[in-house]
């Protein structure tokens, strides 16, 4: 399809030879996919995450952030903050997933290729902005964000800069709903007077030890010589910071591979304290993890145990298999011959299964106890964002990441995912349960106990609709798809 030229090229704006990227960042996207087909909630400080004792805040809209509130913060604090007013929900990844990709694919429309790097950030380079001036982008900035809201009801923020590193520090300073345009001949100002923290892939570690020696703003990092630089962050990663830093960005803006890993993990209400809980946690990570990969079309060769214990160290322990697998058996043998025995290593707080050297062609072994060569570490909690920076996105989405339960990923992160949904209470049904009745029609539970079940009667199209009480025992209550909430 041949498009308009974009009003205002000029062909010496944008960074090298022009280039504009684009960074589109979701707005609170889990809440704000509840409070869209949720009318009622609408205007209210919703957080979506686990509700348990060590449940994790995977999402807050706008009105809970007001209060303190965000996203990988302990549930228990953020409702403390909130009050009475906060509105807990569990995540519905499904329907996540699909507004996701309805999202990407308005922006897919006029930008063939984009960097998606989660289910609510992506990059994009239009070729139709190379050389326009700053309005000229803002005015295509602008209609992008028009288009998603008008097919999707989702708002979006959007920045733009002449590389990665300044799109994506534009979309920050954009949110909520808002643009910002990075212009070429202000850049190096405007990067300079940010805290050196703002740049991507500088993480805790790496703050500390510039501020030791008086840097704290990305001004100061780039003025720094380059073998100090290599000195303090190393040969490959510093030189790569420094780069941004000075505001060279030539990474292009290309669709992501397959995942490297997929994973599953969850934080247990309780502790695990004996082998015989382990290995059924375990059992039933593995049966998660095979369920994606199979879905995916794809095998593993490579199964990956990782255990936080309640002082929060991280022991991880791999094994390397002969050849590829899908088979349960196979992974779940495997993951108990690596688990060590909470009565040795102490009590287990969080439990997860990874699977790796990942392959769309397999042969199960016929003795796969004999081919497995586990390779063990014990490995101390790392800083994430201290990993290198190379490519596009962090390094953290070169992995699905599918946590279960109460073990969710926040959204607003390289890690915003599909997540499992809660299990329903004693009463059958839990709060934010999707269900539908044959004369209400779709609905969700507000709340459960004392033998009934209130629930509000709405989608995405009716506005807030009407609450009615049942017995949890109604037979005309019956589980519904998360994404009949759309219409």
């Amino acid at each position: 399809m041949t498009r308009p030229p974009v009003p205002g090229r000029t062909g010496s704006a944008g960074g090298a030879g022009g280039r504009w990227v684009l960074h589109l960042d979701m707005d609170a996207f889990f809440a704000s996919v509840e409070q869209l087909t949720r009318p009622t909630l609408r205007g209210r400080p919703v957080l979506v995450g686990g509700s348990g004792s060590r449940g994790v805040v995977a999402g807050a809209s706008y009105e809970a952030r007001v209060f303190g509130a965000r996203s990988a913060m302990p549930m228990v604090r953020a409702r403390h903050l909130v009050g009475p007013a906060a509105v807990v929900l569990p995540p519905r990844g499904r329907l996540y997933s699909e507004l996701s990709r309805r999202v990407f694919a308005v922006m897919r429309a006029d930008i063939p290729v984009i960097e998606q790097l989660s289910l609510d950030e992506a990059f994009g380079e239009p070729v139709e902005l190379v050389g326009a001036d700053p309005d000229a982008v803002r005015g295509y900035a602008e209609r992008l964000r028009g288009r998603i809201l008008d097919q999707t009801g989702l708002t979006a923020s959007i920045g733009a800069g002449s590389g990665k590193q300044l799109a994506k520090i534009a979309s920050g300073m954009a949110k909520p709903d808002g643009i910002v345009v990075v212009d070429p001949a202000q850049q190096e100002q405007m990067l300079a007077a940010l805290p050196v923290r703002k740049l991507w892939g500088i993480g805790p570690v790496a703050e500390e030890r510039l501020r030791r020696i008086g840097v704290e703003t990305i001004g100061q990092f780039a003025a720094l010589d380059p073998p100090e630089v290599t000195a303090l962050l190393g040969g490959a990663v510093g030189t790569a910071l420094h780069r941004l830093a000075r505001g060279l960005d030539e990474r292009p803006v290309q669709e992501r591979g397959d995942a490297k890993q997929i994973s599953v993990e969850t934080t247990y209400a309780r502790d695990l304290t004996s082998a015989a809980q382990l290995r059924q946690a375990l059992a039933d990570l593995a049966g998660s993890a095979l369920e994606r990969l199979r879905e995916d079309g794809r095998s593993a060769r490579t199964v990956v145990v990782k255990l936080r214990l309640t002082d929060m160290s991280i022991i991880t322990r791999s094994a390397t298999l002969a050849t590829p697998t899908t088979d349960r058996a196979v992974v779940v043998t495997t993951a108990h011959r690596l688990a060590p025995d909470p009565a040795t290593i102490g009590a287990v707080r969080l439990a997860g299964i990874g699977l790796s050297g990942l392959t769309r062609a397999y042969q199960d072994a016929l003795f796969p106890d004999l081919d497995a060569e586990p390779v063990i570490t014990r490995l101390d909690e790392d800083d994430p964002a201290e990993a290198g920076v190379s490519g596009g996105a962090s390094t953290a989405s070169d992995a699905e990441h599918l946590p279960a339960a109460d073990g969710v990923t926040p959204d607003d992160s390289d890690e915003a995912v599909p997540v499992s949904a809660r299990a329903a209470g004693r009463d059958g049904w839990y709060p934010g349960a999707d269900l539908t009745h044959p004369d209400h029609g779709f609905g969700w539970v507000q709340g459960s106990g004392h033998g009934v079940v209130t629930v509000r009667f709405e989608t995405r199209s009716t506005g807030p609709g009407p609450t009615v009480t049942f017995p949890t025992t109604d037979p005309l209550l019956t589980p519904a798809d998360p994404l009949d909430s759309l219409d």
